[in-house]
């Protein structure tokens, strides 16, 4: 018997709807489990992508501080394929302190032509990185391109922001920044690099060759005396409201600069924040007439001739009348001076007439030999040439003499004051770290020269216009200079350049310092005098202190002291005046500082030009 299985009736059509619904719910459940887990991957991806970039990030600061031992560079592969060169080498102090060096980063790009919609795509961007354009990012999607940047080096969060977006043609690319781990410590001396890793200020222009090729440069500079000079200046600069401020620290016996400052800085890290003004190096493109330091340099000149000594009278009696310019001094003596004197009063009168009696060619000779007639030659591109008179003619070697009608850099000033005191050797100033036997520099003055110059250097910091920069046991010397800075028609009175260059020990000189503060402020404690021996001395004698701290030296450890001044014969100079007897007409001016006469101020390479009719000539320090 053969038995058939009955067949079931048809579903009801409510019952195949339900069914029907059932099996495109269980679709759209499957949907959105694929697109969670394709969004799971990728975060999954980012999230390996951040931790190896940012492991590579820790472990590169640990072997640059701490394990590196060599300079062999290393070879890198780019993430979209191919080789690239070698990783920028790193820039260190001359005790090993990393100063710049090169970490790995991502950055996001985009293929234009991958793009659905480029104004929605502009908009998320826009949203995840709020510091673009939404309009700027919008033209760069709409370009008919296969490979156009969005933004370079991402930070952590936005890279995590940029991926979330899930943007097609959106991709990232691992690169190296330069990062500057010490700040603004050095920055006119290092200057900075593009997005690119190339040079564009500082050493790392000047020698972006050999950091290209991976070998570290080891500079000259100590970051622990860069920072103290740093500070020390950037407290005068607000202590006496000056405009800005520049110091060199430089080795005596080598040329090497350790330190060198300039105000305002940056942060070489902010590329794209730095301002021209802050860019500014004051110690190598600042062109200044230098006051009365270069007394140091017109007295070295005549004593070096041997036709003046120690004991040599200029007669200061009066002031000098040259056409229609008159030159005096401040705290006039209204007496003949020995050398020592003109030194210790900083004398004009005298000193121009030091200068006449050497005659025009000898001054321009010994000035171009001692390297202030050319630019410096030294590892920075950002220098400056000297002004000085294309016809030397009398009023021009008057002038000079006390130094005004020649404007020269601070570096050029440190340079040359470290030949006068070192023994009479001319370097060229180094901010690369010197071999024992890679100093090589020419006389330019005897050394007995030198030892007359250290004892009149040492004279003014004891009973001159330096004193406030002497530490005791330690014998710092040096000279003031505060000349004012030429405006239109003439000079202008209260914008002071005021500076101090000296050497310590004198009587074996290592050191030579200079701090210069631009447009100071005279203060209560200063009795309202802005010149350089009240507002850059005393950062001298801080730099003095932080030295010898710095380096452990003891007043014991130095060689015995200078031999006295041979002197006997000469009067005893009268003491200064305290500055409470200053007539309050010159209460702008230090109580030991001479005024300028003839503001003689040249073009590059020109003739100087006489200062306007009825403008008043006066003279600094």
């Amino acid at each position: 018997m053969k038995l058939w299985r009955k067949k079931a009736p048809p579903e009801p059509a409510a019952a195949q709807n339900a069914a029907a619904g059932a099996r495109y719910g269980s679709a759209q459940e499957r949907l959105k489990g694929d697109a969670q887990e394709t969004a799971r991957q990728r975060l999954v991806m980012a999230s390996a992508l951040f931790t190896v970039v940012f492991a590579a990030v820790a472990l590169r600061m640990v072997y640059v501080s701490l394990l590196r031992d060599s300079a062999e560079p290393t070879q890198r592969v780019a993430a979209r394929g191919g080789s690239i060169q070698s990783e920028r080498a790193d820039i260190v102090d001359r005790h090993g302190a990393v100063l710049a060096t090169s970490v790995p980063v991502v950055s996001a790009f985009v293929n234009p032509r991958l793009l659905i919609d480029p104004s929605d795509a502009a908009r998320k961007i826009a949203t995840a990185l709020p510091d673009l354009k939404y309009d700027d990012i919008k033209a760069k999607l709409e370009e008919d391109k296969t490979f156009v940047w969005i933004k370079r080096g991402l930070s952590p969060r936005e890279h995590d922001r940029v991926n979330r977006l899930g943007i097609p043609g959106l991709e990232f690319q691992a690169e190296e920044r330069r990062l500057y781990p010490q700040g603004t410590a050095a920055a006119h001396i290092l200057g900075y690099a593009s997005v690119d890793n190339a040079g564009l200020a500082g050493v790392e222009r000047y020698f972006d060759q050999q950091l290209q090729s991976g070998e570290t440069l080891q500079l000259a500079i100590d970051l622990r005396l860069q920072r103290l000079v740093e500070r020390e200046i950037a407290r005068a600069v607000e202590k006496f409201k000056a405009i800005g401020a520049t110091a060199v620290v430089m080795d005596a016996t080598n040329g090497e600069i350790l330190a060198m400052a300039s105000l305002p800085t940056y942060d070489p890290n902010s590329a794209k924040t730095i301002t021209n003004e802050a860019l500014f190096n004051r110690a190598t493109l600042g062109v200044y007439e230098q006051g009365s330091t270069f007394k140091i340099f017109n007295t070295a000149m005549a004593l070096d001739t041997g036709r003046v000594t120690m004991s040599s009278v200029f007669d200061a009696t009066a002031p000098i009348k040259i056409d229609r310019f008159t030159i005096n001094d401040d705290h006039a003596q209204r007496r003949p001076l020995t050398v020592p004197e003109l030194f210790r009063f900083s004398s004009n009168i005298a000193s121009a007439k030091m200068a006449v009696e050497m005659g025009a060619d000898t001054q321009r000779a010994f000035f171009d030999k001692i390297g202030f007639l050319k630019p410096l030659n030294t590892q920075l591109t950002e220098v400056a040439a000297p002004l000085y008179p294309r016809h030397w003619m009398k009023i021009n070697t008057m002038t000079i003499a006390f130094g005004h009608g020649i404007s020269v850099t601070p570096l050029h000033l440190a340079t040359g004051t470290a030949a006068v005191v070192n023994g009479g050797i001319l370097y060229s100033p180094s901010l690369v770290k010197r071999t024992a036997d890679g100093a090589s520099g020419r006389r330019v003055i005897q050394a007995k020269t030198s030892t007359m110059m250290r004892q009149l250097m040492r004279l003014n910091a004891v009973e001159g216009t330096g004193k406030n920069a002497d530490v005791a046991g330690y014998e710092v010397g040096g000279k003031t200079g505060t000349a004012e800075k030429p405006g239109r028609g003439g000079y202008r009175q209260k914008a002071l350049i005021s500076s101090f260059v000296g050497a310590f020990p004198m009587n074996d000189p290592k050191f030579v310092i200079l701090v210069s503060l631009d447009e100071p402020k005279g203060t209560a404690e200063t009795h309202g005098y802005a010149t350089a021996g009240w507002v850059a001395a005393p950062s001298v004698k801080v730099i003095v202190d932080g030295i010898v701290s710095l380096y452990g030296i003891l007043p014991g450890d130095l060689k015995e002291g200078l031999p006295p001044l041979a002197i006997a014969s000469t009067p005893v100079p009268a003491p200064l005046p305290p500055p409470q007897l200053v007539p309050a007409s010159a209460r702008h001016r230090g109580p030991q500082e001479p005024r300028r006469a003839l503001p003689v101020r040249p073009g590059p390479n020109q003739a100087a030009v006489a200062p306007a009719k009825g403008v008043r000539s006066v003279a600094a320090e």
